[in-house]
This record gives structure tokens, sequence and C-alpha cells, in this order.
């Protein structure tokens, strides 16, 4: 059934009439719009109604139209009698339409598919989907099938080709939505697109039997039945197909894959010979790129082996970007994540390593730390000069060790955080039994879900057990946004009093709930707008922080871009707007959300967002624009107004304004801080600032930029932090309250600053 809207379009679209209706988006549904696909291919280009046309096959690239059978062959016959898109659309509508599909559909798909010739002739632009509309064919798939050695497909893909060609058409047509073989007519991969593929019958055995054949072929290359030549055992074909392999077998976390792909990998890291070239990179970044995807920590452990053993430095390289985000995309899968292997940590968080005549002592606590005890006793940062001379190759162990038990834990930290967004149960007792696990879990606050149905906090470290006051099976970890300002100011108390700085950012964690101005623009959020922006420093903090976006640049098309991260579980989808302004800032824009619908994401009221969602989602963004914006570089001012370029304004405003939920955080973190240290009678906390009183001036630091106004005279203080700032207990990390400390410690002291370009600016206020 149509809605109004879609029946006024498809009537001017079937009359030709130059149309006066526009489309608009709103009031057509993915069934309305699979219902016009096909009337608006007929339109002809030069056509009064191509705008008409335009606007449904836009909405059709950018939404996930839905197919009824008469809509689908309607597509396929419109398809086959013209020009430009063609297999690619139609292989894509068949993943739309649920079957049965129409009988006379074959008969369509035979002429769509020999239409150009496409059988007979060299390979085409999308070999996949031809793939699928000749196996829907039946008249014309032995003639294709034939055709697949001439393609070029090497053994692997060709088995992959006929393993799907037994499945039907949609699972050959599946390959083009998980590779992104598509058009500009084409709408957008399918969300569960890879869940598709991995429930296709006879793929995952193929999936096995591909990867089986991979590590036996390079196998052999070490063996030297095979010769070697570098970067040259897999076709591009293969090396695709095994990246599909991989991430099928990921997806079903299947239980094989580590034994097959861990000398899968060590072999085709590293030549058989002496020379720094391997088997082939291709297939070395797939499995990355495909671990990324779909990380674990077993295949994420064995991708450090193989940079451990390859021999190109270039490879280094590449691999520890990629395993740097596969630790942070780990992260967002909470339930594979905090599966942590045993590294042979007690619960006292130490392990002893004997190495020759000493003992390497690695320790869990704010971090992890190593030292060397020699028979004496004695503990040394340094490695003993027997134990480096004689024994290189253990040294090297256990130093692999310690990094690899700091990714376990930033990974581990990274997926507790994300548990934040929705308040997942977490298996608390598997963590806290394990030594790794127990060296976080023993410094953060957990709720249990009593036999009331209560949720009641604890922290594991205040009553010294692993289980704490536990009444339930269900463990969550607690959130700020639940509890009330006088419950979050007794752990902040208590942490501090304590000394313990929690591995996530918890009892100081910030609070973004719905402003009225927010409730007011109703599906939208202005609170982070109308910053300028170091771009470079935002790109970077974006895409480290798990956010999707597009580089922004002076070309065509590259003046806006969207920074999106999905979280809530995969339910909801928040977006960032941002814009060019030159070569070294960006302008921030408004923030909106999005909440799965299907297949597709639809915006919706601020109202209807989860709190915890939105609450985690606006702290990304608080997080952008306080570590980013130009205000809170000191460097930025520096007495010439032309270096501004108009952002002088900006800059000024940005010193006065009302403070963030970050700032407010900061705020009360000094607030306990301060008066434990021995500047304490010298400051005071205002609304806004910390007021420092030296010999010379009073000076005001802004809690949120951190920049520096001297009274009397309100003048600029540039002060660009250098060095250690003071040994003060920071209940959290974070560089701007380490900065401010710095500041504030200086100021006091500010008869004893020998800094020309501190004390130029002094002299210049004090006479």
């Amino acid at each position: 059934m149509t809605s109004p809207h879609a029946a006024r379009l498809l009537q001017q679209l079937s009359d030709l009439h130059d149309p006066e209706l526009r489309v608009v988006l709103t009031e057509l549904t993915d069934r309305d719009l699979g219902t016009l696909l096909p009337a608006a291919l007929r339109i002809p280009f030069d056509h009064p109604a191509r705008v008409l046309r335009a606007g449904i096959t836009s909405a059709c690239g950018s939404r996930q139209p839905e197919f009824d059978a008469a809509a689908l062959a309607d597509l396929f016959a419109a398809l086959a009698g013209r020009d430009g898109p063609g297999p690619e659309v139609a292989a894509a509508a068949l993943l739309r339409t649920p079957e049965p599909w129409p009988p006379s559909l074959g008969k369509l798909a035979g002429a769509l598919v020999t239409a150009g010739a496409p059988v007979t002739a060299g390979r085409p632009e999308h070999p996949w989907a031809v793939l699928a509309l000749a196996t829907l064919s039946g008249s014309v798939r032995s003639r294709l099938v034939a055709k697949l050695a001439e393609w070029g497909l090497a053994p692997i893909a060709r088995d992959e080709a006929e393993a799907l060609a037994a499945a039907g058409p949609a699972a050959l047509a599946l390959i083009g939505e998980v590779d992104g073989h598509y058009s500009y007519y084409s709408p957008p991969p399918l969300p569960d697109a890879w869940d598709r593929l991995a429930a296709v019958p006879g793929y995952p055995s193929f999936a096995r039997t591909a990867l089986e054949t991979a590590r036996d072929r390079l196998a052999a290359i070490h063996a030297g039945t095979i010769p070697f030549r570098a970067d040259a055992a897999f076709a591009k074909d293969e090396v695709a197909a095994l990246g599909r392999a991989v991430r099928v077998a990921l997806l079903r976390d299947e239980p094989w894959l580590l034994p097959v792909l861990r000398p899968l990998l060590l072999d085709v890291a590293v030549a058989p010979t002496a020379a720094r070239t391997l088997p082939s990179q291709s297939l070395l970044y797939e499995v990355a790129r495909a671990a990324e995807a779909l990380p674990t920590p077993e295949v994420l452990a064995a991708l450090r082996e193989a940079r451990g053993v390859t021999r190109h430095k270039g490879v280094h390289q590449q691999l520890d970007r990629k395993l740097q985000k596969i630790g942070r995309a780990l992260g967002d899968r909470p339930e594979v994540a905090l599966r942590l292997p045993d590294l042979g940590f007690g619960r006292d968080g130490a392990r002893v390593i004997p190495v020759g005549p000493a003992e390497a002592v690695i320790t869990l606590g704010d971090g992890v730390e190593l030292a060397w005890r020699t028979a004496g006793g004695r503990l040394s940062s340094s490695v003993p000069a027997a134990v480096r001379r004689d024994h290189p190759e253990a040294v090297a162990e256990v130093r692999a060790l310690v990094k690899q038990v700091r990714g376990h834990l930033v990974t581990l930290a990274r997926a507790l955080e994300a548990g934040f967004a929705t308040g997942q149960v977490v298996p608390y007792r598997e963590l806290a039994a394990n030594g790794l696990g127990w060296s976080m879990v023993r410094r953060l606050i957990w709720e249990v879900r009593d036999p009331s149905g209560e949720w009641r906090a604890f922290l594991p470290a205040a009553d010294g057990s692993a289980g704490g006051p536990l009444g339930g099976d269900e463990v969550r970890l607690w959130h700020p946004l639940v509890a009330s300002p006088a419950e979050i100011g007794a752990w902040r108390d208590l942490l501090t009093a304590r000394e313990l700085r929690q591995p996530v950012k918890q009892a100081f964690r910030e609070v973004y709930r719905l402003t009225p101005a927010e409730q007011e623009t109703v599906t939208y959020s202005n609170r982070f707008a109308a910053h300028i922006v170091h771009y470079k420093q935002l790109y970077a903090l974006v895409k480290g922080r798990g956010w999707a976006t597009s580089m922004l640049g002076p070309w065509d098309g590259g003046d806006t871009a969207e920074a999106t991260r999905v979280l809530g579980g995969g339910s909801w989808r928040v977006t960032l707007r941002h814009d060019y302004r030159d070569d070294d800032t960006a302008g921030t824009d408004r923030v909106w959300f999005d909440r799965r619908a299907g297949a597709s994401w639809r915006s919706v009221p601020l109202t209807d967002v989860p709190p915890r969602v939105f609450s985690e989602a606006m702290r990304d963004v608080d997080l952008f624009v306080s570590v980013t914006s130009i205000a809170a570089d000191p460097s930025w001012f520096d007495g010439h107004l032309d270096r501004f370029d108009g952002h002088l304004g900006y800059w000024e405003r940005e010193h006065h304004a009302e403070l963030t939920a970050t700032a407010e955080v900061r705020r009360a973190a000094l607030a306990r801080i301060l008066p434990r240290t021995r500047i304490a009678d010298r400051c005071e906390l205002t609304e806004r600032h910390l007021v420092v009183r030296g010999e010379l001036h009073t000076y005001r630091i802004h809690l949120g930029s951190g920049n520096i106004l001297m009274e009397p005279g309100n003048a600029y203080l540039c002060i660009v932090p250098a060095g250690k700032g003071p040994d003060v207990f920071l209940p959290f990390q974070e560089d701007r309250l380490s900065v401010i400390l710095s500041k504030a410690f200086l100021l006091a002291d500010d008869q004893k600053i020998t800094d020309p370009s501190i004390t130029a600016q002094l002299r210049g206020r004090s006479g």
C-alpha cells in the first residue's frame, strides 16, 4: 500500500507531464521508494520530470528501498530497457525483496544480464551482481560459469563463487553488499549483510576450507615445494575471498579459526629466505582489516605475533597503526573483549619471571610497571648487565609481555567504558577472578541487583573482597547519571581520600542531561555549535574515539562533513556536523540522533533518546570541542591580532564562557585536590575560575580553556606548559587538569619565575 504522496508522485511519473510535485522524503516509506524507483528510472535524462527522477534516485541512494514482487519485476524490466545502472541495482533489489520472487523474474534477469553481452565479453564491472542474475536465469548460468576462469578468478575465488552459486542468487548478491560494489543508484549496503553471508548454507564450510588451503599453501612456500615470489602468494580475488572468510569466521566466533589463522599469519608475515619481503602483504593487511571490523582478543594477539616476526619496517609501521585500531574496535565489542587471557597474574597484581641470575617483576597498578630484582633483593628499572648480555631473547620476551598486558588493559578499559551507554550487565565474577581483570575491577564502582530488584553500589577496593556485597547475579558499572549529587560527592571524596585513581573515568564522569533549549529545537542540539577548532587535531580525536568521518578540505564537497558514531548496542547513531574554515581550523555545528529502523536510520526527537545514550554521546562531543578549540591553545594568542583571522571574538568569548560538564568535573576535582597542596592558602575557586594570588599579581585561570588573565587590568598571560607537572595525586588523568594545576603552582610563586617569555609579560604589567 503506497502513501498518498507516493501515489501522486507515481501518477506524475506515469503521465510524464511537467511535474509540479517535489519529493518530500519524510512522507515516503521505504516501500514507497521501491515502488517509485522503476518509474523514475524510465524518465529520460532530458525530460522535464528529471528533477523528480533525481529526487527519487537520490533518496534510494541514501535510504533502504523495499520492494514487493510486482515492484521487483517492474525494476528488472526498467533496467533491461535502458543504459546506465543494471545488474548491481537489480542484485541489490533481490536482497530487499522477501521471497518468493515472481515467476517471470528468471526471464527478466536473463534479458538484463545479456544486455550488452556481459557474459560473452570481458569481466563486467560488477561481476558478483552478474553472477547473481545469471544464477537466477538458468538459461545463461552454464555459459557464465564457464567464463569464471576467463574472468581471471583464481582457485580460491572460484571455489567461493561455486559455493555461493549453489546457495542461490541472493547469496551471490551479498558479495556486492559486503564489499561495497555498488553504483550511484544503489542503496547503502545492508547493515546485516555480513550476518546474512554468515548464514548462507555452505559458506562457513567454504570459509574454513579456504583458510586451510591458504595456510597449507604458505606452509609449502616455506618448505620450498612452491617457489617463493614476494607478494605473489595469492591473487587479488583470492585475498578478497579470504578476507570474507576471516570476517565470517570472526562473526560466528568459530573455535577452529585461531588454530588455522595463527600459523597462516606467522607464515604470511615473513619470507622463507633472509629477505625483508613477505609472501603477501595484501593478505596480511586484509586479515588486519577483518580483525578491525570484527575483533577478538585472540586474533589481535596473533597479529601481534605476526608483527614480531616480520622483517619489513614498512609492514611494522602499517601493522602498528592497524593494531591500535583493532584494540580500539575491540573495546566496542564488549561481549568478546571481556574474554581476558590468563597471563599468569595473581590477585596481588604481580608476576615474577626468572631470567638468568635475576627476576623480572611485572606489577599492575595505575599502569604496568617492569622492574628487575637481583640476587640481593634490590629492585631496579634497568636490566642487569649480565642479564642483558647473556639472555637478550628472554629480556625481549618479558618486554613483549609487558606490551601485551598494557594492550589488554587498554582494550578492557574501552570495553567497560562502552557499557556506560547501555547499562549492560558484566561478567563481574569472571573478571574479578582474573589477575588482569581484578587490577581494574577493584578500582571501579559497581552496582548489583539484589533479590528485591534494587540496584546497590559498591567499590571492591573499599571492602577488599573480589565479590563485594553481591546478593544477585546481575552486576553492572555504576553511572553518576543515575545517582544523586550527594552520592556522587561521597564517591568522589572516598576516591580522593584513598588516592585511588580509576582506570575509567567514573566517579568524576561528566553527565549531560537534556536542556530546555534542546527541547525547543526538538530534533537537534546546538550546545556545542559555533566553536572554532584545530581541524587536524579534531579529525585525529574523532577517529581515535571510534567515530567515522570524511576529511575536510578545499575541494569540491569538502566544505562540510558529518562525524558519526553508533552506540547503545547498535540501536542509536549520533552525528556531529562540522565545516571547513581554512587549512588549520574548522567550525562545529549541530548534533542529532538517529534510531535504527530495520535496515535504515530515522532521525528522532531528542526526548526519545535514552538518557545514557544521550549523555555518553554528548560527552564525546564535549571532549572534541574542549580539547581542540583554539581558545584552549595558549600559543594561539601571541599579541598579534592578525593571527586570529577573524576569530578573536570567539577566543575572548570563550575565556568568559559558562563551564561545560567537562570543566564542571574539573572544578569538582580541584575542590578536592587544592586543600591537600602547599598552595591551598593562595587559591580560591570561583564559579568559572581558579584564582591564584601571587606576589606580583592575582591570576584568574579559566577552568574550561585554561587561559589566564592578570589583575589588575585583565591582561592576558600566555604560559605554554613544559615538563612534568606538580607531584600531586589526580583522581583521573586529564591533560587540562594537569596544566591548570601546573600553572597554579607556578603563579603562586611568581617571584621565582625565570622563564624570559613569562617574566617579560609580568614586568610589562608590574611596571
